[in-house]
């Protein structure tokens, strides 16, 4: 029985180390796709800032905009300024989160701080 309990303690392998580093790489792209079918999370200050100032996002600019996301995420972006027709959008890549927004007018005057990309949107 304890023969049982010390093979446990330590199992072989039967996975070559070059594809372990491919199962790896395809969970984390997996999980990065995942995320982007899921979409992108909007918080609750962003849904109170859009309702607030009547931004509304169809479906398919949603779309556009978690895809540009995951591309930005993938160059090592963790914090994004994204720039619509309509809107301004802070966006943290690491959590997939809208964090807050902004009519495009309204961000005209700013300075936005702590982004370290920015995605402009063309229609």
């Amino acid at each position: 029985m304890e023969h049982r309990i010390q093979s446990l303690q330590h199992p072989i392998s039967l996975i070559p180390q070059s594809s372990k580093t491919k199962t790896s790489k395809q969970l984390t792209n997996f999980k990065d796709a995942l995320l982007d079918v899921q979409g992108l999370k909007v918080s609750k200050h962003a849904k109170q800032r859009m309702n607030e100032r009547n931004i509304a996002i169809d479906q398919e600019q949603w779309q556009k905009i978690t895809a540009k996301v995951g591309e930005a995420k993938q160059k090592g972006i963790t914090d994004s300024l994204v720039l619509t027709d309509n809107a301004a959008l802070l966006v943290s890549t690491k959590n997939n989160t809208v964090v807050t927004a902004m009519d495009r007018s309204e961000a005209g005057s700013r300075i936005f701080t702590n982004i370290n990309g920015t995605i402009v949107m063309d229609d």
